[in-house]
C-alpha cells in the first residue's frame, strides 16, 4: 500500500472511534449546556457546527479538482428549523464516513493549507475535527478522556505543517526563536522555528545533525494529548514540563477547530 492509503486508513480509524464517542457525549447533554472549551457555543452549536463541516467536506471533496469551492462557507449546511439534531447530526457523519472510505487519497482535491492538494488532506482533517470536538463535548458533558497518543502525536504534526503556515493562528506573530515540543508518550519530537516576518517553519528534526545549533529558546514536554490540547487553546501550557523563553509557546496557539 502507498503511504496515502495507510494514512487513509489511519484517519478512518480515528474517524470511525471519535465519531460515535462525540455522539455518545452529546447524546444525552441538554443541548444548551455551555461548551467551556469553546467560548459562547452551547452544545447545540458544537453539534451543528460539526454537522455543518461534515456537510461542507463531503460537498466538495470528491470533485476531482483543485479549484476552491465557489462559496466555502460551512454555515449553508446548518440544521434545518425543526430537525432532530442527533438525528441530523448522524445522517452528515454517516454520510461522510462512507464517502471518505470510497474515495482514493491521492485524488484531486482543494484545501485551505500548504500541502498537496489531495483527498488525503480531508482524510486527515475530518478525523482531527473529530478528535477535538469530541473532547469539547466530553468537556462540557463528563470528564474528558485524553486522545489516543498516536492521534495526538498527528494532530501536533497537523498544527505545525497545516494550521500555523496558513496563517491559521490565535498567538503573537512578533516573535522569533526556535520552540521544542516533545510527546514523551510517543517519543516524538518537533522543532518549529518563528520567523521574523511572521511566519513558521516545521524543522525535519531527521535531517539535523547532533552538531547542529538548534538555538531552541523554549521547550515544552508532555503527552501527545496534553501537548495537541494546549495548542488548540483548550487547555494551559502549564500542564506540560517547560522551560526556557515560554511566551514562544503561545505563538504556537491555534483556534477553535
Amino acid at each position: 500500500m502507498s503511504a496515502n492509503v495507510d494514512k487513509k486508513e489511519f484517519s478512518l480509524a480515528a474517524l470511525r472511534t471519535e465519531g460515535p464517542a462525540f455522539r455518545e457525549a452529546v447524546a444525552d447533554a441538554a443541548l444548551d449546556a455551555p461548551v467551556p472549551s469553546c467560548p459562547g457555543w452551547s452544545v447545540a452549536d458544537l453539534i451543528g457546527h460539526l454537522g455543518e463541516v461534515y456537510g461542507f467536506v463531503a460537498e466538495h471533496v470528491g470533485r476531482g479538482v483543485t479549484s476552491r469551492p465557489e462559496d466555502t462557507a460551512p454555515d449553508r449546511f446548518a440544521p434545518p428549523s425543526g430537525v432532530d439534531l442527533l438525528t441530523w447530526w448522524d445522517d452528515q457523519y454517516q454520510k461522510l464516513v462512507a464517502l471518505l472510505d470510497s474515495l482514493d487519497p491521492e485524488l484531486p482535491a482543494w484545501n485551505w493549507a500548504p500541502q498537496s492538494k489531495t483527498v488525503a488532506f480531508w482524510h486527515r482533517r475530518m478525523a482531527h475535527e473529530t478528535i477535538i470536538h469530541r473532547w469539547d463535548a466530553q468537556f462540557a458533558t463528563i470528564n474528558a478522556e485524553p486522545i489516543d497518543p498516536k492521534f495526538a502525536a498527528d494532530g501536533v504534526e497537523e498544527v505545525l505543517d497545516s494550521w500555523l503556515p496558513a496563517g491559521r493562528r490565535r498567538g503573537p506573530t512578533d516573535l522569533v526563536g526556535i520552540v521544542g515540543l516533545c510527546a514523551t508518550d510517543v517519543e516524538r519530537e518537533w522543532l518549529v522555528r518563528l520567523r521574523a516576518d511572521g511566519g513558521v517553519a516545521l524543522l525535519d528534526t531527521d535531517t539535523l545533525l547532533d552538531t547542529d545549533e538548534h538555538h531552541e529558546r523554549a521547550m515544552a514536554r508532555g503527552t501527545a494529548s496534553d501537548l495537541m490540547l494546549a495548542l488548540y487553546g483548550r487547555v494551559g501550557y502549564d500542564l506540560l514540563e517547560l522551560s526556557g523563553d515560554v511566551r514562544l509557546l503561545e505563538a504556537l496557539r491555534t483556534g477553535c477547530a
